[in-house]
């Protein structure tokens, strides 16, 4: 009898479906993905940096700016403050954002629907609704007039509670789901998934969110794609939507932040408030906040 052939990494093509990941090639609508693509052309995203004064970087390491260029909906996490991560990574997290565009609302409640249908109750926590979105962009960053590949992104996972779903644009990305790196020994390859233009893929359960980690290997340039948003230190060649689920309580105004954290991200909410109406509100109604301990008035509370 032959000898067994060795398997590589599974791929979604040609493959049975996992029961926590779903990929749909033909996801996005021709007309939904110009309104996205219209959306995409009004905002500016931030550049970020890692860290500030009152989170420095740790011993041994420098200030540095992220990879790429960020936009957030629904709730922004700032580098800076440190992202999502339950059970002790929630306070001064998750700052309200602006909410989804309408043609991501009506996307986002299809996605949902395909959840509920799609994946074990066990698996979908209790109010779960995919309430926040990291708009990645992938390209090339601009130094010096010198073109930077940008489209990468290491091994993670994300930590936020159930099913996450990704919505990509552009050229194809490499994405690679990976067992966690051992003393002397990298991680192995569990599941390879090569997201196309208007793909939908969601990954959820025990396997996906617990278990594995996942990265984007390589982002192609077959395509030509040019995406919006124009930057003059960024060209974009993928954008990819990042939809998951922050509980309400654990999602703050900008008035609300800790006072370290929000004098760490004003300058973020300044520079965001000069294009968006909700970032000016909030700076406003930071402004108005009554510090604890006085009266609307300004003045100290007395008792009676």
């Amino acid at each position: 009898m032959p000898a067994p052939r060795r398997r590589g990494p599974e791929s979604a093509a040609g493959r049975r479906e996992d029961a926590g990941h779903l990929y749909e090639r033909d996801f996005l609508a021709p007309r939904d993905r110009e309104l996205v693509l219209a959306w995409l052309s009004g905002i500016e995203p931030l550049w970020e940096d890692r860290f500030s004064e009152h989170f420095p970087p740790p011993p041994g390491q420098s200030q540095r700016r992220l990879l790429r260029p960020v936009w957030w909906l629904g709730n922004w996490q700032f580098a800076c403050l440190g992202y999502y991560r339950p059970p002790r990574g929630t306070r001064d997290r998750c700052v309200r954002a602006e909410a989804f565009p309408e043609v991501l609302a009506r996307l986002v409640a299809r996605i949902e629907r395909k959840v509920h249908a799609r994946f074990a109750p066990r698996d979908v926590p209790t109010g779960w609704r995919l309430n926040t979105c990291l708009v990645n962009l992938y390209g090339d960053r601009i130094d010096d007039g010198r073109a930077v590949d940008a489209a990468r992104v290491g091994e993670h996972r994300d930590f936020e509670p159930g099913p996450v779903a990704s919505l990509s644009i552009g050229e194809r990305a490499l994405l690679q789901f990976v067992t966690p790196s051992r003393a002397g020994e990298r991680g192995r390859v569990a599941l390879e998934q090569w997201l196309d233009d208007g793909s939908l893929q969601i990954f959820g359960g025990e396997r996906f969110k617990d278990r594995l980690f996942h990265r984007v290997q390589r982002v192609d340039r077959r395509g030509g794609f040019d995406l919006p948003p124009s930057m003059p230190d960024f060209r974009t060649r993928r954008v990819n939507f990042t939809f998951r689920f922050v509980p309400e309580h654990h999602v703050v105004r900008f008035r609300d932040l800790g006072a370290e954290a929000r004098s760490d991200v004003r300058g973020y909410v300044e520079r965001l408030a000069v294009g968006s109406p909700h970032f000016r509100e909030e700076l406003a109604a930071a402004s108005r906040r009554v510090p604890p301990g006085a009266a609307p008035s300004g003045r100290p509370l007395t008792r009676s």
